[in-house]
């Protein structure tokens, strides 16, 4: 990758970085009717335990399982009339303006195709979609209907990435980037207890489109391509393992997959067997690195520096979204823009899933697959 990022590109960065604070998002707009699309991702929570109701209104629920839709009334104190069982009829009923997606990753085309000619924005949990060929429906869908369709990952709410971007992008930080390695997982769905509605799809190889591949491969795939712009991947190679066949019978519960440059690669390690969970990048050029063991903790060393440095990295460095749904507020009442390769970004999230899809193939076929 050049050294020298395009002047627009580094524009788009600028505009990601000086966003207002993800916990006190400039409101220039009236309150955002924002409707639920399926109940059974464990991230629900988040949405529905949102402090701050001014900014958002729940307009409606869509769950085919009532009795799961109704639970979560119950726990989060939101009106049960607000439940349908029919997603289009939910739709027309209470005309949202957008829609927050958690159901299965395969039921996102179906979200999109419902709520793209009706004019309603969307916002996914990470990945976009189980295939390419469901990402290009929804990205077609998408701009032929001029809507905004945006995926969320916990990784877009850390400080220490948006600074690590920041200085590689402006100061050139640590060169020419060489090397990239991305550590994400936990434990493993089972051991961490989630949801059996969640577990049920999650596991599901159609449903999730791989195991820990696609659950956690997509993390690395999202921040090297935000990372390298316009450069694009030459190659994908992947291997898939199951050290736990009982738990995980039908999908793969550990991925290293690895993802080839003209000048440099990534190497993204994604599994439901770490002994904690993590989130970590490692970044390498030819004249120094940065390493983020978790969200605020950088620690970094260039060319010339005698010894390592330690920094803790918060808003007050610079500024992101820690709540994903004020994002969604602020694109849709347009206090913001979003970089056209940014995290949150459907150009970013074509090219996540195909990245994914050829390292699914290239595990399946046991080679490299080109792109």
């Amino acid at each position: 990758m050049k050294s020298v990022i395009s002047c627009s590109i580094f524009v788009a960065l600028l505009i990601f970085l000086k966003i207002p604070n993800g916990n006190a998002q400039t409101k220039t707009g009236a309150p955002l009717r924002v409707a639920v699309a399926g109940m059974n991702h464990d991230h629900i929570a988040f949405f529905l335990r949102r402090k701050d109701t001014t900014d958002i209104i729940l307009a409606g629920v869509y769950e085919p399982d009532r009795e799961l839709a109704l639970r979560y009334a119950r726990q989060y104190h939101f009106d049960s009339s607000l439940i349908y069982t029919n997603l289009g009829k939910m739709l027309d009923a209470v005309r949202p303006e957008a829609v927050v997606a958690f159901g299965s990753v395969y039921d996102h085309l179906s979200v999109v195709e419902k709520c793209a000619p009706r004019g309603i924005h969307v916002m996914v949990e990470k990945p976009l979609a189980t295939t390419v060929a469901a990402a290009k429906q929804m990205e077609t869908l998408a701009k032929k209907y001029h809507i905004y369709l945006l995926t969320d990952y916990e990784t877009a709410w850390y400080p220490g990435n948006a600074k690590a971007f920041q200085l590689i992008r402006d100061s050139n930080y640590v060169g020419t980037i060489r090397k990239v390695v991305i550590h994400d997982g936990h434990e493993g769905p089972k051991e961490i207890h989630v949801s059996k509605e969640f577990f049920s799809w999650l596991t599901d190889p159609v449903q999730n489109g791989a195991g820990a591949l696609f659950d956690f491969g997509c993390y690395g795939a999202n921040l090297m391509t935000w990372l390298m712009g316009d450069d694009k991947p030459l190659s994908v190679t992947a291997v898939t393992r199951q050290f736990k066949p009982k738990e995980y019978p039908k999908v793969d519960d550990d991925a290293t997959i690895v993802v080839s440059y003209p000048g440099s690669e990534c190497i993204i390690q994604a599994s439901w067997n770490w002994p904690f969970g993590r989130k970590d990048i490692e970044i390498y050029g030819d004249k120094g690195y940065i390493i983020n063991a978790d969200g605020n903790t950088m620690r970094l060393r260039k060319y010339g520096m005698n010894e390592e440095q330690t920094r803790h990295i918060t808003q007050d460095d610079v500024a992101v979204y820690t709540n994903p749904f004020n994002y969604l507020y602020d694109v849709i009442r347009g206090n913001i823009h979003v970089p056209r390769n940014g995290l949150y970004s459907l150009d970013n999230n074509t090219e996540v899933v195909k990245i994914l899809s050829a390292a699914r193939e290239s595990a399946k076929a046991g080679k490299t697959v080109k792109l």
